[in-house]
C-alpha cells in the first residue's frame, strides 16, 4: 500500500545526518560497551558526579526540543512567505543560527537567572543579622514558656534566659563550622558542575554526527541513546509525581491549615517551590517540606508541627507515588522499584535514591531489548 508524501512544512529535517553502518560489532565489542556503560555510571556514583550526569541529560534534551521546535516553526515561515523554498530542507545557515541561539541560551540562560535571584536576595541577604537575632528571641521566648509548663526535673535541663540560648547556638555553629564549610564547598561544587554539565550536553545535542561509526563507537551510540530514552521517561513520571506533590501541599496550605485559625507566609511561593524541587525524585521533595516546616516555626510551635507530620507523611508517601507512577511509565513492578530505591540509598545515600529510578529503568531497558527478560 502506498504511503503519502510527508510535507516538510510539517516534518523539519534532522538534526544531523544518520551516520554510516560500519562492520557489524562482534559479541566481544558489545559486552566491551556493556561493561564500559556501567563502568561509567559506576564512576558517576563513586565520583559524586551524578549532579554533573543529570544536567547533561536536561541540557542534551532542553537543547534537542528548542531545536527543533525552532526548526519546526521556521519551516512554517519558509512556507507561507516563500511556498517555492518550503519543498526542500531549510538552508544550512538558519539550522546553525538556530543552534549557535540556542547554545547560547543555555549558557547565558542560567547565569541570568542566577543573577536575577541574587538581586532580588539582596534584601534579604542584608536583613539576615537583624533575621538572626529576631529569630533567637523568638527561640529564646518558646525555651522559657517550656520551662514555666515542663515539670521541675524537665525544666532544670533548658537554658533560663535568652543569653544562654544564644550561647549554646554559638557554640553549636563553632562546633560545627567544618561541616558547615564542607556542606557549602558540596553545594557550590554541585552548582558548578550541574552549569557545565548542561553545557556539555547542550553541545553534544547540536554536534553533528560523524559520517561512520565504528564498531565500539556504534555499540556505546546505542547504550548512550537507551539510557537518554530512560531519563525521558522518568523526567515525564516525574513531572507527574511533582504534580502530585504539589496539589497535596497547596491543599494543606490554603485549605488545612486556614481550618485551624493557621496561615504560613509566602504561601505562593512555598507553592512554587514544591513543583520546582518535586522534579528531584525524593529529596526535592523532602527539601521542600522542610523550608516549609521551618517557615511554620516562624508562626508558631503548632503550626511546626503540623508542617512536619505533614513532611513524614509525604515523605514516607514518596516511595509508593515513585514507584507506582515511574513503574507505570517504565513498565517496572512497584516492588521492583521500591527495593532497588532502598538498596541504591544503603549503598550511596540520598544520591542513590535519586539515582536508583532511572539507573534501574536504564537496565530494564538494555535487558528488554537482548530479550533476556
Amino acid at each position: 500500500m502506498s504511503r503519502s508524501p510527508i510535507h516538510p512544512s510539517s516534518a523539519p529535517a534532522p538534526l544531523a545526518t544518520p551516520p554510516m553502518l560500519g562492520p557489524p560489532a562482534s559479541p566481544g565489542v558489545v559486552i566491551a560497551s556493556y561493561v564500559l556503560m556501567g563502568a561509567a555510571l559506576l564512576g558517576v556514583m563513586l565520583s559524586h558526579l551524578l549532579v554533573g550526569l543529570l544536567a547533561v541529560c536536561v541540557g542534551f534534551l532542553a537543547t534537542r526540543t528548542f531545536v527543533r521546535l525552532m526548526l519546526r516553526l521556521a519551516h512554517r515561515l519558509l512556507a507561507r512567505y516563500s511556498p517555492g523554498d518550503a519543498d526542500g530542507p531549510l538552508p544550512r545557515r538558519i539550522e546553525s543560527i538556530i543552534q549557535a541561539v540556542t547554545i547560547i541560551v543555555v549558557i547565558v540562560g542560567p547565569l541570568a537567572l542566577l543573577g536575577i535571584g541574587i538581586s532580588q536576595a539582596r534584601e534579604y541577604i542584608v536583613d539576615a543579622p537583624q533575621q538572626y537575632r529576631e529569630l533567637l528571641d523568638y527561640v529564646a521566648r518558646t525555651i522559657l514558656e517550656l520551662r514555666q509548663k515542663l515539670p521541675p526535673d524537665l525544666a532544670s535541663a533548658l537554658p533560663a534566659a535568652a543569653g544562654e540560648v544564644q550561647h549554646m547556638v554559638a557554640n553549636y555553629l563553632r562546633t560545627q563550622a567544618g561541616s558547615l564549610a564542607l556542606a557549602g564547598r558540596a553545594w557550590l561544587a554541585g552548582l558548578l558542575f550541574a552549569y557545565v554539565g548542561l553545557i556539555v550536553g547542550g553541545l553534544a545535542a547540536v554536534t553533528r554526527a560523524p559520517a561512520l561509526r565504528l564498531p565500539l563507537a556504534a555499540q556505546m551510540h546505542q547504550r548512550i541513546t537507551t539510557f537518554g530514552q530512560a531519563f525521558r521517561q522518568i523526567v515525564a513520571a516525574q513531572f507527574w509525581i511533582a504534580t502530585f506533590n504539589t496539589t497535596l501541599t497547596a491543599i494543606f496550605l490554603l485549605f488545612v491549615l486556614p481550618l485551624w485559625n493557621l496561615q504560613l507566609p509566602y504561601t505562593p511561593a512555598l507553592i512554587t517551590l514544591t513543583f520546582v524541587a518535586g522534579l528531584i525524585p525524593i529529596v526535592g521533595n523532602l527539601l521542600c517540606n522542610v523550608v516549609i516546616t521551618l517557615v511554620g516555626l516562624s508562626v508558631s510551635p503548632l503550626t511546626a508541627a503540623a508542617c512536619l507530620a505533614f513532611l513524614i507523611l509525604i515523605h514516607k508517601a514518596e516511595y509508593a507515588i515513585n514507584a507506582k507512577v515511574v513503574g507505570s511509565r517504565t513498565h517496572i513492578a512497584v516492588w521492583e522499584l521500591l527495593a532497588v530505591m532502598f538498596a541504591a540509598e544503603a549503598v550511596f545515600g540520598p544520591a542513590g535514591l535519586v539515582a536508583a529510578p532511572l539507573f534501574y529503568a536504564y537496565l530494564k531497558k538494555e535487558l528488554q531489548a537482548a530479550q533476556l527478560v
